[in-house]
């Protein structure tokens, strides 16, 4: 398959749209200068689609396979993966102390990006790595960051994330994985867990697992939950794999999409670890992986979206039915929306990343509230976006989208996971009308308020557009009022609306932006003519009364005809 990494596009956003120039003025990130920039994206891009692109394919027909208790990764996913840690660029934004860039995480994101676009599956292995690298620089103790951080971050060694059980997917208070205080300081670990991606590797020397279990002392619920590192082969004393823990993959998942990437069912059976930040408070330091998962989530949405796009826009320029069918009018229609929807999908990502390097420069609350209020956002709509521009990619081929050997479809099987994990895009909503309003809507009415001025801004080049821009984000803020005054469940039913509502307003305001700053005005117009009106849609099913819902009958959903 190939792939052109959209380097342009990502530095457009990043330069004119969101407020990662500000970086550079902070003394943290005072060398993410526009050279710096430049040059990073412009390398990265030529790894994805010379080296990463090139492996997505074989990935697909050859599924990652446990043979004889070991794991065999897909043809050429060790050599791409070799040329991703060797070039630096799992540690794009990781401490520099243990031997990370020290760079925004906006330009990680944007890294990111590239390297999904050519590979999801392989990408999910060195995401879920910056991951664990994050929550051991916030909460690991000396002795673990100086042992794990320089592994991770060359990429010698691989992280996992081990939260699922079979009996506990989201209410991860569930758990039942048990822990042991050992008299040297560290701790037995039994359990199993499921979904685990990435839990086995023949791509790094080792796999190192953060896993949730609850101590014996340990209440019931989140609360009571610790988190552990527990690595496939324990450390000895030069800091190189040694003897083999107890533990062992015992199957993996055979799933629609992303075949190139082990999902694991893991047995920890005794095995040794060691704690990560407080004892039961395991939930405070997996949270700091998992909400930089999320974002990353969003992002690999907008990554697939991107190259299945690109496909699908040669495709229409080659095929000839009555002329080239890129001139066709619905055609036309559904490669502009995706294009359209893809550019907004992508600023609100590179909008949240770029939050949370402010916050992180700045100590700004504000900067941090508007990382936080972003993130479900970023997750729900990029990838909501991935699965609609993939699926309209299919459409685009049309009949030859349906044959696998066209490579079409692969991209809207890979996506269709990312609205699930991480925490599907329920959950998303229910987080971004619960927790994120909880400031009594301040960090909601902060961002409407900018856009509110940006559109009034935009009146004089842009009347027509930005009028349409004023007129729903006002309209969003009048429906947030109203939300805070209903309890939480009642929020909660039009969660996914309030959310979908929300992310079209926020992609208008920023197509808007773009047009005055040399963006492409007739991309902007289409999104804001043609997308942006969901909004209203959106924003009556959010103010729907529960009741509705409620009065349904369990019968009537089963499909049978109750009263």
């Amino acid at each position: 398959m190939t792939y052109t990494a959209p380097v342009e596009q990502i530095e457009f956003i990043l330069n004119k749209v969101v407020s990662f120039p500000q970086l550079a003025g902070t003394e943290l990130f005072a060398e993410a200068t526009p050279e710096t920039t430049s040059a990073i994206l412009t390398e990265a891009g030529k790894l994805a689609g010379e080296v990463i692109a090139p492996v997505n394919r074989a990935g697909d027909l050859t599924p990652a396979a446990l043979e004889n208790g070991k794991l065999r990764s897909s043809p050429g996913y060790a050599d791409a993966f070799r040329a991703l840690a060797e070039g630096g660029w799992i540690g794009v934004s990781a401490n520099p102390e243990y031997g990370g860039m020290g760079l925004p995480q906006a330009l990680n994101m944007a890294v990111n990006e590239m390297v999904a676009s050519g590979c999801l599956a392989l990408q999910l292995n060195p995401m879920l790595t910056q991951g664990q690298i994050e929550a051991l620089e916030h909460h690991g103790s000396d002795e673990l960051k100086s042992l794990y951080l320089p592994k991770l971050i060359s990429g010698e060694w691989s992280g996992t994330m081990n939260l699922t059980e079979p009996q506990a997917g989201s209410d991860v208070g569930a758990l039942t994985t048990k822990a042991t205080r050992n008299d040297d300081g560290t701790y037995t670990v039994t359990g199993q867990k499921i979904f685990i991606t990435w839990g086995d590797s023949d791509v790094t020397e080792n796999v190192c697992h953060l896993v949730l279990a609850r101590l014996p002392d340990g209440g019931q619920g989140t609360r009571g939950i610790s988190l552990f590192m527990v690595p496939k082969f324990i450390p000895d004393a030069d800091g190189n794999p040694g003897v083999a823990n107890d533990l062992r993959v015992v199957s993996l998942e055979h799933k629609l999409g992303i075949h190139g990437s082990p999902t694991c069912v893991m047995s920890f059976e005794g095995a040794k670890g060691w704690l990560v930040g407080e004892e039961h408070k395991g939930m405070a330091a997996m949270f700091t992986m998992m909400n930089a998962a999320r974002l990353g989530v969003g992002v690999q949405g907008v990554a697939q979206a991107e190259a299945a796009l690109q496909q699908a826009t040669e495709y229409a320029a080659e095929r000839v039915q009555m002329g080239p069918i890129i001139r066709h009018p619905d055609v036309r229609r559904m490669l502009a929306e995706s294009r359209a929807e893809v550019f907004a999908a992508r600023a609100i990502c590179l909008a949240c990343a770029t939050a949370l390097d402010m916050a992180r420069a700045t100590g700004s609350d504000d900067w941090a509230a508007r990382a936080a209020l972003l993130t479900p956002i970023a997750k729900a709509y990029g990838t909501d976006i991935g699965i609609r521009v993939c699926d309209t990619a299919v459409q685009v081929h049309g009949g030859m989208g349906y044959i696998e050997e066209t490579g079409a479809a692969q991209y809207l099987r890979d996506v269709r996971i990312t609205a699930i994990y991480e925490g599907t895009n329920g959950i998303q909503a229910m987080d971004l009308v619960g927790r994120k309003l909880s400031d009594g809507g301040a960090a909601a009415m902060a961002l409407l308020d900018e856009i509110l001025d940006g559109a009034k801004a935009a009146q004089a080049d842009q009347p027509e557009l930005a009028e349409q821009v004023w007129q729903a984000a006002e309209t969003l803020r009048e429906t947030t009022l109203e939300l805070l005054d209903r309890d939480l469940n009642e929020r909660f039913a039009g969660a996914v609306p309030y959310l979908s509502a929300f992310s079209r307003v926020l992609g208008a305001a920023f197509h808007l932006l773009a047009a005055l700053r040399g963006g492409n005005r007739a991309l902007a117009r289409v999104y804001i003519t043609r997308i942006l009106p969901h909004f209203a849609a959106d924003l009556a099913a959010a103010r729907a009364d529960l009741a509705d819902l409620e009065a349904i009958d369990e019968a009537v959903l089963l499909g049978r005809m109750a009263g």
